[in-house]
């Protein structure tokens, strides 16, 4: 109170409003030693914590049972990279990355067993049980279990228990983070070693059912092009080889004079030709790009808003829950019920994000800038045109006309002006289209319940965990 005038030295007291008790908080005395930061005991972290101390099992603290491995390896090693987009969200599973390989200015070295533990927000249920040595990303804690079984303690620092604990003990503002000091106090359930084997079996057996479903769902989804070829007869030209004379050709001198001029899309010959049925050019089939007025509606008429974020490259379909008004439509694709939006970027078009949107809010939408739009013209079933559309073979053949500058470039709709497509009678391409439909419908169900194995699996743990004795 130095330097306050004596006058306002007096005590006040202050009562904290009833409709403010959920912010009174009981800790220990060994908790405010150093920094206290009150919204770490927010009621979800107080929840776990007060759930791990009444279990009848031993809790310590996570610095007792584990070492920070710290030996930081620079980008000349050989070792394989782990980055946090190599983690499958909630199971800890490794996604293999599609790309050139990760560079890295520094990162951690890790050893089979070791954990990666997450520390930035966004990515705290992205935990992971290493199956070989290599090397992470800086924005993981690596650590090394002892004198327990690894992937118990893996379970157990995946689980709710520690997640909701985590999320509340961030730092830092533009990209908040765990700070070693809280992953070290963490409160962790340590039960005998019969019982850390049986939750780490259940555990191993659920993700081995997981993976199964997925693997089965994979498979679907995998065949959907061989179906769609072998219905229509197609055979797609086999790639040459490298060679100088398979990349000598003529060519007309029109397609080389006043324009841009590709040669690889002369070396590998791409063609969707069939005798079974006619070939009709893609343009008349479809409309490409057609002008979608919005003329007649109210400026603050609800309508349907996707992004790019919200199609499905997987399953090739739209989330449209998202909506804007009429008025906010401006500088955004429009497109109405029935049109199919096909992603022109990469790397977005490459990996298939592309949907048939239907019962659009007011039967109209607007989205991503980034969308072709193809409307169907009469006896063509879009959905048959998008199945055309997301085979692999033709997305690779469509990259050979990306135009544009390095991480900007798009297929223009001269590629499709080009296009010649095989059109069967409209009860076949109905056929196709509802196979792919029920096929998509099956793998997302496998999906579901892979998932589902997981999440039930995981309850049971916590169930275990923390039974009365």
């Amino acid at each position: 109170l130095r330097g306050i005038p004596k006058v306002h030295r007096e005590p006040r007291f202050f009562r904290v409003s009833p409709d403010r008790k959920d912010q009174i908080f009981l800790t220990y005395r060994g908790d405010i030693l150093g920094r206290l930061d009150p919204s770490a005991y927010r009621l979800l972290r107080t929840n776990s914590i007060n759930a791990i101390k009444s279990s009848k099992y031993q809790w310590i603290n996570l610095e007792e049972v584990v070492e920070f491995r710290k030996e930081i390896v620079s980008d000349s090693s050989e070792l394989p990279y782990m980055g946090l987009e190599n983690i499958e969200s909630n199971t800890g599973f490794y996604v293999p990355s599609t790309g050139e390989k990760e560079s890295f200015n520094s990162a951690l070295r890790f050893e089979i067993g070791d954990i990666l533990f997450p520390k930035l927000r966004p990515y705290l249920n992205k935990v992971h049980l290493a199956e070989f040595k290599g090397v992470c990303s800086t924005e993981f804690h690596v650590l090394k279990g002892k004198d327990l079984n690894n992937l118990y303690l893996f379970t157990f620092l995946n689980s709710k228990l520690v997640v909701n604990q985590t999320s509340c003990l961030m730092t830092g503002n533009t990209l908040p983070r765990l700070q070693p000091r809280d992953v070290q106090r963490l409160p962790i359930l340590l039960p005998p070693p019969n019982i850390q084997n049986h939750i780490a079996n259940f555990i191993r057996f659920a993700y081995a059912q997981k993976k199964q479903k997925e693997q089965e769902a994979d498979v679907l989804l995998d065949s959907i092009d061989n179906y769609v070829l072998a219905e229509l007869e197609i055979e797609i030209p086999q790639q040459k080889e490298n060679s100088i004379e398979n990349r000598v050709f003529t060519t007309t001198l029109s397609e080389v004079s006043g324009r841009r001029f590709d040669p690889e899309i002369y070396y590998q010959v791409y063609s969707l030709h069939t005798k079974l049925y006619p070939m009709e050019r893609f343009g008349d089939c479809v409309l490409i790009n057609p002008s979608t007025s919005f003329y007649g509606y109210e400026s603050d008429t609800s309508i349907t808003f996707v992004p790019m974020e919200k199609v499905s490259a997987e399953y090739g379909e739209a989330d449209l829950s998202l909506c804007k008004i009429v008025a906010g439509s401006k500088g955004y694709t429009r497109f109405r019920d029935n049109d199919l939006i096909w992603a022109k970027i990469t790397p977005c078009m490459e990996n298939g994000k592309s949907a048939v949107v239907d019962n659009l809010e007011t039967g109209i939408g607007c989205g991503s800038t980034e969308f072709h739009v193809f409307r169907s013209l009469e006896g063509i079933n879009i959905h048959y045109i998008h199945a055309l559309l997301r085979l692999r073979s033709l997305r690779e053949h469509a990259a050979l006309h990306f135009t544009g500058s390095a991480g900007q470039q798009r297929v223009s709709s001269e590629f499709f002006k080009k296009l010649i497509i095989p059109k069967p009678s409209i009860e076949k391409q109905t056929e196709i289209a509802d196979y792919i439909t029920n096929a998509c419908n099956r793998a997302k169900q496998l999906q579901q319940e892979a998932d589902a194995i997981v999440k039930q699996a995981t309850e049971r743990v916590e169930q275990i965990l923390l039974a009365e004795a």
